[in-house]
């Protein structure tokens, strides 16, 4: 129990960064600023309604209680494992990581009905999709879950392979 509560500690540290850094920025910009920080990165300020890369943002409003939703069931999902697997390292470290970053922008899309994006990689004119530190955390949450099932995902099948061929 002790280590579950830390890794629900880390994922309220992810929601406070995020909002603080979305509060931060809310209150030095105004939409559509920008502010060049080096050639290839800028502070912008946009509001994002559709989900990863503007995905579904031109559409009514009923894309913000969709990725509400779906938000709220995998976090909760996740903190399920969460707790299963809460005396491992990595996996419960990349579900702390997604949960944060997920209620992160649930809570811009309830305040604000879109998500609070600021931090834009570009080359020349073409660039990477604004996003933000909640974006952030759960992009690295997921790449942590994928390693750990790449790194253990075939011990397991091999265990399971001899397992199989013993009972045999």
């Amino acid at each position: 129990m002790p280590r579950y509560v830390g890794w629900i500690g880390l994922s309220l540290l992810v929601i406070v960064l995020d909002q603080a850094t979305k509060f931060a920025i809310t209150h030095a910009m105004s939409v559509g600023d920008s502010i060049a920080i080096t050639p290839f990165f800028d502070l912008v300020l946009v509001y994002n309604p559709g989900a990863a890369f503007s995905f579904l943002a031109h559409h009514d409003g009923w894309q913000r209680w969709l990725f509400t939703l779906l938000a709220v069931g995998v976090s909760t999902w996740l903190a399920v494992l969460l707790r299963r697997h809460a005396n491992e390292t990595l996996l419960p470290l990349s579900f702390a990581l997604i949960i944060g970053g997920a209620i992160g922008n649930v809570i811009d899309r309830m305040l604000f009905g879109a998500v609070i994006d600021f931090l834009y990689f570009h080359l020349g004119r073409h660039g990477f999709p604004a996003f933000n530190v909640a974006d952030s955390a759960i992009s690295v949450g997921v790449a942590l879950m994928l390693w750990d099932q790449f790194r253990h995902g075939t011990q397991d099948a091999r265990k399971q392979e001899i397992s199989k061929e013993m009972t045999q």
